[in-house]
């Protein structure tokens, strides 16, 4: 800081001059109280250790009141727009404003004149996070909501200054439209999103630090475990599968499509982008099949193409990744009578819906229902036992470990880790411990047994405490 220079020429004839690095500055001031009083809120910030910026000159408190307040809704918005582009997968890209969805509806100043919070939660899902070109212009209701959310929303930087602010956050992101508490998967999905959010603020420089992991909040504790209660054993997967049969034309044609989640281990989606050309079927004995992607149903708003269903990659892999798995005899007499009887769509696909196209998840799910009625007693089917077709996988898949196949190679055609698969199958492999311990002991016996044999006179005896008995004296 330099004292202040007075020039009787100039209109403003008190100027206070500093500088910042090699950088100097100056300002005019029409009389010396200004002038002083300019000078003196300059020292007070050097003296407070602000940073100064060296293009303008000014204390960091001065610069960011200057810049325009970013919203939590503007930032949120640009988020989901950056991540938009990322060759997101559809189904991310809706999970994604689902979860920025739920945590703008709270951060607002008040909620005077709000919309109801099922028009608020469709029109920033449906609109504020999803930039889709096939996308309906939204309703005069849905973009009052938006207008509505755009005047309400708090800034960005009120996440950073207080606490309670970002609790009410954690707490929207864990509650579902009903009031009541969201799955926990769910929660836990939200709040990885809430949190990468707020990491983008601090990489734009729009805020400082990323205020969630000071917060002390602990996402509700998931059991990895599969509840083996309600899956199926061999017996039941395939009567359940049987029942399919019986149940006019879909279930004949779907029977094939529940016999691959079961005999193969295939994701439901992986299944009904099965291919004959993907089928290695013999006249006798195993034959394979190559799954190489998946199809989902995730609505024509959140796919590039404006499809309905997104044809993705294998699950957590590589586009291009291939995974083959050897199928039983019984699942390759199953496909071949399903190809010699309904052929394929034009694409190759062995699975079609009613009318021709990409198979309906619904239309599916009610066909296992009807199934679950035919094959169950009414004192399973009014539980969640085998609820879902995926309960055919994780059969076939405990099946595969309870029968001994190694779990590397489970793992590799089930298409998970094995870390993973230890983390959801660990009460198959449990049982699995006195089958190991029955091994190894047999292994003892027989290295035992060997050691004698080849020396049957001179193996010492060997006795705790004891030394051997080896003649020496010493």
């Amino acid at each position: 800081m330099y004292a202040i220079r007075v020039r009787p020429q100039y209109p403003k004839p008190y100027q206070v001059r500093w500088k910042v690095g090699n950088k100097p500055h100056a300002i005019s001031f029409a009389t010396k109280t200004l002038a002083d009083g300019r000078r003196a809120q300059l020292m007070a910030a050097a003296q407070r250790g602000e940073q100064f910026d060296v293009e303008t000159g000014l204390p960091r408190s001065e610069v960011a009141a200057r810049k325009p307040k970013v919203t939590w809704f503007d930032h949120a918005k640009d988020y989901a727009k950056m991540k938009w582009g990322e060759a997101a997968s559809a189904k991310g890209r809706a999970t994604r404003a689902d979860a920025l969805a739920a945590v703008t509806a709270a951060l607002v100043k008040d909620s005077k004149g709000a919309p109801s919070p099922a028009t608020l939660r469709r029109a920033l899902t449906g609109y504020a996070f999803n930039f889709s070109d096939h996308r309906e212009p939204p309703s005069e209701k849905l973009a009052a909501a938006l207008t509505w959310v755009g005047a309400k929303a708090i800034p960005l930087s009120e996440l950073e200054e207080n606490s309670e602010t970002v609790r009410a956050a954690l707490k929207a992101l864990s509650t579902r439209l009903d009031g009541k508490r969201a799955a926990a998967t769910t929660i836990t999905n939200r709040r990885t999103v809430f949190n990468n959010a707020l990491r983008y603020a601090v990489e734009r420089k729009r805020m400082a630090v990323n205020p969630l992991p000071s917060i002390d909040w602990s996402p509700p504790a998931t059991d990895d475990e599969i509840d083996w209660r309600y899956v199926p054993n061999p017996r039941q997967a395939v009567a359940l599968i049987d029942a399919v049969g019986t149940l006019g034309p879909r279930g004949e044609h779907l029977q094939a499509f529940f016999g691959c989640i079961y005999h193969a281990a295939t994701r439901p989606a992986e299944a009904m982008n099965l291919r004959e050309a993907d089928c290695t079927l013999p006249e006798s004995g195993w034959g394979e099949v190559l799954l190489s992607g998946s199809t989902s149903r995730v609505g024509a708003s959140w796919t590039d193409d404006g499809e309905s269903y997104e044809e993705r990659g294998l699950k957590r892999r590589a586009r291009s990744s291939v995974r083959d798995v050897p199928i039983p005899p019984v699942l390759v007499r199953m496909l071949r009578a399903h190809i010699e009887r309904y052929g394929t769509a034009p694409d190759g696909r062995l699975f079609r819906s009613a009318e021709g196209g990409v198979l309906l998840s619904k239309e599916y799910a009610e066909v296992w229902q009807e199934a679950r009625l035919v094959a169950l007693p009414e004192s399973q089917w009014r539980t969640p036992f085998a609820k879902k077709p995926y309960a055919n996988r994780k059969a076939g898949i405990s099946f595969w470990l309870a029968s001994g196949v190694d779990p590397t190679e489970v793992a590799r055609r089930a298409g998970h880790s094995v870390a993973v698969l230890y983390k959801f199958y660990a009460k198959v492999l449990d049982g699995r411990r006195d089958q190991a311990n029955a091994l190894i002991e047999r292994g003892m016996r027989a290295a035992e047994q060997e050691s004698k044999d080849a020396d049957p006179v001179h193996t010492p005896s060997i006795h705790p405490g004891r030394r051997w008995d080896t003649g020496d004296p010493r």
